[in-house]
Parts: C-alpha cells; structure tokens; sequence
C-alpha cells in the first residue's frame, strides 16, 4: 500500500513498472510498482486533484487539477516541463494525440495544446462543463458535454465536424467501436450513437428503475457495460440495446468497468 495523503478520485496510469496518481492533497505521485515506494511527488495545486485520470506519453505524464491548471511533468526528474491554465477547474482526463494533448475543463473549452511545449493549438467552446475524456478516431475528437450535445470535432484544427443532440446531461466518455459512440446520460439512458450517419440507433432504459449513469462504458464480446445510479451493472446488446443481464449491488456505481478474460470488474460505491 500507498500513502497518498489524502482522497484518490482518479484512475493510475501504469507505464515502465510505475504508477502515476494524482490526489486530493494537489499532488501527483510517481509510485514503484515493484516495492511502493515514491519515485517522486509533483505539487500541482493546494485546491486538489480530482477526478483527472494523467495520461502518459513521450517521458511526459499530464494531468489537470481542481485550480484549473493543467501540467505536464518530466516522468524521471518529476519536474513541470510546461503548465496551462485553463478558467475553470479541470476534471476531464487527457488525450496524447499524436504531437497534441486534448484537455477538457468546466470552462466549457476543449483544448489542444502542443504536447511537448503546451502552445495552445486550438480551443472549441461548448454550451456546459466539460467533464468527459474525448474519444478519439481517425484524426476526429469526440466528446460529450454537461450542453447535452456529442461533438465531433476535427483534431488538425479544431473544426466541429458534427454534433448530435444527446438529450440530456451527460458526465460519461463515450466508449466507441466500429464507428459507434456508446454512453450514458443524466436522463436515465444509455444511448448508441452512429458516428458515421450522424443518428441515434438506439436508447436503453431501465423499465422500472429511473437513476443517471455517470460510469463510462467497457465493450466487449458484443456487449456494452455500463454502472448506473440504480445500483445496478447493465449488460447490454451491442446492436440492439436490449439488457441481456443486470446485476444489484448495494450503492450506486460510478465507477466504470473493465473488461478482462470472460470476466467484468466494477467497483460500487458500497465498498465492494
């Protein structure tokens, strides 16, 4: 075990035998897999860090804090190679897209900045809070908005390919595969977006149980799924959004789950 000081809300990235982890006391930890002990610690900021997941590429790991400061840190010497600062606290996770890191805050603004020297590339304006991680396929960003709208937008330049109309609030990354965006939203739904026809091929709802879904979705085996505030995990038919299995636990899920083997493993906010 790990003494990081104080709340974890975040997900580690693990690259090279170390864990990287940002948490409640504002810092990001660089832990040894092998004995847990400090590689080194990163002060981002005295407000925290939420629930900003880093991403690690090209020996720089990035992540965002609650200040509104997005860093990228030297993974060897633990040192701030670049910071940002963005209008509002960040909580979205980053992307590495080729020599650009895509960062979303609730500033409603989604950046591309030059991964090696934070130089703004672009910035896209949205109508809420951006708290999801964008999807990224063929050179296009997607991304879900608090503004109920899925965007797609270009990653070269910044300009907005598209956009649907989600319907509802929505907290949740879109999963995507095989030209398909899978998520849920703050109206009871997990919805399957065709990222090509521009349409909504189906809506999932629990028929007796209405709670939000802020858990992103793992795909698998032909099969989505997605925790929900019903206290449920929803198995769900990939083509059709019919529910195949659910499973009760004691306390809302907004963990997202993983999929390994035939095997799914969620957390609940049960403790379990």
């Amino acid at each position: 075990t790990y003494e990081a000081g104080d709340a974890i809300d975040s997900s580690a990235a693990i690259v090279d035998g170390v864990a990287y982890v940002g948490s409640a006391t504002g810092e990001l930890h660089a832990v040894n897999m092998a004995d847990g002990k400090a590689k080194w610690k990163y002060k981002a900021s005295p407000d925290g860090i939420g629930e900003s997941s880093p991403a690690v590429a090209g020996g720089i790991v990035y992540i965002g804090d609650l200040a509104g400061t997005f860093h990228a840190v030297d993974v060897i010497s633990g040192k701030a190679v670049w910071t940002f600062k963005t209008g509002s606290e960040i909580k979205s996770s980053p992307v590495v897209v080729g020599d650009k890191v895509l960062i979303g805050s609730y500033d409603s603004h989604l950046y591309a900045l030059g991964a090696k020297d934070g130089k703004l590339a672009w910035k896209v304006q949205t109508e809420g809070y951006l708290h999801a991680t964008p999807a990224i396929i063929d050179g296009v960003a997607y991304i879900t908005g608090c503004d109920e709208i899925l965007r797609a937008i270009r990653v070269a330049d910044g300009k907005e390919v598209f956009q649907i109309s989600s319907g509802a609030y929505t907290g949740a990354s879109p999963a995507t595969l095989n030209g398909r965006a899978y998520y849920g939203t703050y109206e009871n739904e997990v919805i399957a977006v065709d990222l090509k026809a521009h349409k909504i091929l189906w809506r999932y709802k629990h028929p007796q149980r209405n709670f939000p879904f802020q858990s992103s979705a793992a795909i698998a085996g032909g099969r989505v799924y997605v925790g929900g505030r019903d206290k449920m995990l929803h198995a769900l038919d990939l083509n059709t959004g019919k529910a195949i299995w659910t499973l009760m636990t004691r306390a809302r899920i907004d963990s997202s789950p993983v999929v390994v083997g035939n095997r799914v493993v969620v957390g609940s906010g049960d403790g379990k």
